[in-house]
């Protein structure tokens, strides 16, 4: 998601830096690329309106156009401004006082309610909490299936029937979280196509008479200025608390995140970035800007590293790294704790060295699919071979490579790929001591096709 965007922006901003000194109609220019590349990305036109003013006002000033890097503080400017744009400070959901805390869901249909539903379980349950869901969309076929098959793959209750209308379900599951104390109890409510009377009749009834703590409204990122449309009608027809972004991981252009907030006055809580149970991450406005704007988001790298990286094997590997003893068997550690961080495009899309990555292939599933290749490949080797690479000579490369149905073209890939990795970890172990703790625990990944 917005890879075009911070493409576009980071390319207005290293033309900018290459101006030396700096004019307001430098600037002016830089601008006018810049609203043209809002719009592309299907940002809101009056979002984009209010966006240039704020930044104009601000980018043409004598603190800026005096100062000594007047391109960075124009980026500056402009990362201030998304960050508000995006919603400042992020937004979480505030726990009641009394349990249960009652989250309800709405949406229309197709845009990922039920699967947000139990991630939304799943990731209270990682907080120690013990979530109730309702399976109270009775107008979608195989809805309450669904939820109950999600449920039981998460080890999570799922109240609700056939028979009983929405609002029943709702209640009653009201009642068993408070009987058997679990909380959050998240409600899956029904969707339509459209916003239609029915719809919005039913939502108003179990917002009235549930009294939810939350009510989230799950968009769909995919549909761009669509997503915002809906926002801003459920908003004002039902009332929303919060939004939750869908499928951020696809070929969205951005323009629903960027225009959200503006447009309802609502913030932006969760976004969903895949389809398994566990790519729900909480939105952080701040690490969004960054990563647009090509800084990266080692914060969230590191949550993510934190949460699969072995602590006792990122020891042992930081060991050998201070002796040089970094093996094509570490190699193949490392790439297996990369795959359970997730798909490797969001990996990289956190890294602040963007610039350094242009050359890594665009078809980031054939990448996946050499960390499988260079897995199979490591594994043909024998432990001298693993522990002593300088001997594969070019008859151990092609046994390698019937061993693992792979090529001695992908053996050699492996081979380079793994030398410019020490060779980087080398410069890394000089810098010891320079990098922010938080840092050390990341786990490895192979350098670009070379």
């Amino acid at each position: 998601m917005l890879d075009s965007l911070g493409t576009r922006l980071q390319a207005i901003f290293d033309k900018l830096g290459g101006r030396g000194r700096l004019s307001e109609e430098n600037i002016q220019e830089a601008l006018r690329e810049i609203r043209v590349a809002l719009l592309e990305a299907d940002v809101n036109f009056k979002v984009v309106r209010a966006f240039i003013d704020r930044v104009k006002e601000k980018a043409v000033g004598q603190d800026v156009l005096a100062s000594l890097t007047p391109a960075q503080q124009v980026v500056k400017v402009v990362h201030g401004e998304l960050v508000e744009l995006l919603g400042g400070s992020g937004h979480r959901l505030a726990m009641a006082s009394h349990p249960p805390t009652v989250i309800m869901l709405i949406g229309l249909q197709g845009s990922g309610k039920t699967t947000t539903a139990a991630k939304l379980a799943r990731h209270y349950t990682k907080q120690g909490q013990h979530p109730l869901l309702a399976a109270a969309d009775t107008q979608r076929p195989a809805a309450m299936e669904q939820l109950r098959t999600l449920g039981a793959q998460l080890s999570i209750p799922v109240t609700g029937a056939p028979g009983q209308t929405p609002l029943e379900i709702c209640r009653a599951a009201r009642e068993e979280a408070a009987a058997r104390g679990l909380t959050p109890l998240i409600l899956d409510t029904a969707g339509r196509l459209h916003i239609d009377e029915v719809l919005l009749a039913e939502l108003k009834a179990i917002r009235t008479q549930v009294a939810p703590h939350h009510v989230l409204l799950v968009v769909d990122a995919m549909t761009g200025q669509d997503a915002v449309t809906v926002a801003d009608r459920f908003n004002q027809a039902v009332g929303i608390d919060a939004v939750v972004l869908t499928k951020l991981d696809g070929d969205s252009r951005g323009g629903a995140a960027l225009s959200v907030r503006h447009v309802t006055g609502r913030p932006i809580a969760f976004v969903g970035v895949g389809e398994k149970t566990d790519a729900l991450e909480p939105f952080h406005p701040d690490r969004l800007a960054s990563r647009i704007l090509g800084m990266g988001d080692v914060l969230s790298l590191v949550e993510k590293a934190q949460e699969t990286v072995d602590q006792a094997k990122a020891e042992a590997l930081a060991r050998k790294l201070r002796e040089d003893a970094f093996t094509l068997e570490d190699f193949r550690d490392q790439l297996k704790q990369l795959r359970q961080m997730g798909p490797l495009d969001q990996i990289l899309g956190m890294l602040p060295f963007g610039k350094m990555l242009k050359g890594a292939p665009k078809d980031m599933d054939g990448e996946s699919a050499d960390l499988d290749r260079f897995d199979a490949i490591i594994g043909s080797m024998t432990p001298g071979e693993r522990h002593n690479p300088e001997i594969i000579n070019g008859s151990r490369r092609q046994r390698i490579a019937r061993g693992s149905g792979s090529s001695v073209q992908d053996v050699n890939r492996l081979l380079k790929q793994f030398a410019q990795l020490r060779k980087m970890m080398k410069q890394f172990k000089g810098m010891e001591g320079k990098l922010p703790r938080n840092m050390k625990n990341l786990p490895g990944f192979p350098m670009p096709r070379g």
